[in-house]
């Protein structure tokens, strides 16, 4: 019986000790945030009920202790230096800056995540989706080394990608009898209706039928429309320089169009001149039948320009219209998602990154629970400010400091995510936004993804671009194809034919 009892205590320390070491001790995780301040009626930055909800939906779901770092929003990049120099970052960090990315990626202080993407990042790849830059290419190898396929850090992405609009005053359309315009020319002739006719009754020598200030952002859209819209995706790639278009075929044509409205005095006189309030009180005043820009400038409650205008002229009217061709959408590519080599707790950090592309968790990061974070209207979220110090105050719009793997609101589709836009535009409708939204993405082609690296010449460059531009369209006529072939040879002396041929040397 001794012997029994005996054997049978040897057997229970066995299956104890066994037991004891099929237990996982649970990951510890320092995962940085950003701090910014306490003012507005923020909360702690890494101590509320957002990051206590996180702590223990992590837990219980990965068995990972999360602890947050905070990192000062304004000195970020000080911050993240002194801390990676020091060994003491968190395991899991974004940032801003891709100097600093290549700095530390020279260093040897940043882990290489190629070859965890798969396995360990399925469901950030996934929501991460195709990069727009590179049709057929999942966005997460967006910093990928073109020549070794390394991957030091992976991009956020942003999920409103509009960039502008054409807007046009319908109350003079309507006066005119003239339907919206559905193409360039169709616009050409509801501008020179503008300037012979005088609508709204401004006097003709005062109506400015399409207000732009500058060449670059007002006029960019006009003359990339003439860009050959067969150019190949390597053209298409090597001949955008620091975002200047010069040598791209048909930019030049686009450019000569703009010359010889100007002379026909459908673009104001001093475009080159005209900026920040200046243009939007002329806007405002009701002299202008038409402009380019944000694609919801209008709207935007910080202009206030379709609430002004509807004051100074009752009646008066934007709407935007879709007329072009080689629209660009804004690049999808937000911060710098990195972890340290030096990280004890890589796979941990990992594992919490694809926790975090997960559906159900930015889904409640971004909207919080019904009733209390948010209400539905139209069939999508409307987050409800909560007091100020109030535990579920957001600290940034959308929660954008806890879903890391994103800039903005999720829904699953453009139009649901414009929707969600549209309710933080005060009075304006919803279906208002979500059509301008519409527009400015429809038929859109993603920015050109930038990878020159004879940086040395891009100020200089994109200056002597913009001064082109303002030359050539204030050229006389018959002087336009002199100044502008000077003013490329230039452009080429200056460091453009060096830009040239390095892109296409590095494009595959």
């Amino acid at each position: 019986m001794k012997k029994f009892i005996c054997i049978f205590a040897v057997l229970m320390i066995v299956i104890t000790l066994a037991a004891a070491g099929c237990k996982k001790e649970p990951a510890a995780l320092t995962v940085e945030i950003f701090d910014r301040g306490m003012e507005d009626g923020r909360t702690t930055s890494y101590d509320n009920a957002w990051t206590n909800w996180i702590k223990n939906k992590v837990k219980t779901e990965l068995n990972i202790d999360v602890t947050f770092i905070p990192v000062n929003y304004l000195s970020e990049n000080t911050d993240i230096k002194n801390l990676m120099a020091s060994g003491s970052a968190p395991d899991l960090c974004y940032t801003h800056s891709g100097e600093l990315i290549a700095d530390l990626r020279d260093q040897g202080s940043l882990l290489d995540l190629a070859s965890y993407i798969d396995s360990r990042l399925p469901d950030l790849k996934k929501l991460l989706g195709e990069d727009p830059a590179f049709p057929g290419r999942d966005f997460i190898y967006r910093n990928a080394d073109p020549q070794t396929g390394k991957i030091y850090s992976i991009r956020s992405y942003r999920t409103a990608l509009a960039q502008r609009n054409i807007f046009i005053r319908k109350d003079w359309l309507d006066k005119l009898n003239l339907p919206l315009p559905a193409n360039i020319e169709e616009f050409y002739d509801a501008l020179a209706a503008f300037r012979d006719r005088d609508p709204g009754g401004v006097k003709r020598n005062n109506v400015v039928p399409l207000g732009t200030s500058g060449a670059c952002w007002g006029l960019e859209d006009f003359i990339n429309h003439f860009i050959d819209p067969n150019l190949s995706d390597r053209d298409r790639w090597v001949y955008d320089v620091y975002e200047r278009r010069l040598m791209m075929p048909g930019f030049k044509e686009g450019v000569r169009l703009m010359n010889k409205w100007r002379y026909e005095l459908l673009i104001n006189d001093d475009f080159h001149l005209m900026a920040g309030e200046d243009f939007y009180n002329r806007i405002k005043s009701g002299v202008v039948g038409a402009f380019c820009h944000d694609w919801d400038l209008p709207y935007r409650t910080d202009y206030k320009i379709a609430k002004d205008i509807a004051l100074n002229v009752p009646g008066a009217e934007f709407v935007p219209v879709d007329i072009f061709q080689n629209k660009e959408m804004m690049d999808k590519a937000g911060l710098y998602i990195f972890i340290p080599s030096f990280s004890k707790n890589h796979i941990a950090a990992l594992r919490y990154l694809n926790w975090l592309a997960k559906p159900e968790n930015f889904h409640f990061l971004q909207f919080g629970q019904e009733g209390v974070n948010h209400i539905i209207v139209n069939g999508v979220p409307n987050i409800i400010e909560r007091p100020a110090g109030d535990p579920w105050f957001m600290n940034s719009g959308g929660n954008i400091d806890y879903t890391m793997p994103m800039n903005g609101v999720e829904m699953g589709s453009p139009e649901l995510n414009a929707g969600v836009l549209a309710l933080s535009y005060g009075s304006t409708p919803p279906d208002v936004i979500v059509n301008a939204y519409m527009i400015s993405t429809r038929n859109a082609r993603a920015a050109v993804y930038h990878s020159t690296t004879v940086n040395q010449y891009a100020q200089t460059l994109q200056d002597k671009a913009d001064q082109l531009l303002t030359q050539a369209i204030t050229a006389r006529p018959r002087d336009f194809d002199s100044v502008w072939d000077a003013g490329i040879q230039d452009w080429l002396a200056s460091g453009g034919q060096e830009a040239l041929n390095e892109r296409a040397s590095l494009y595959k």
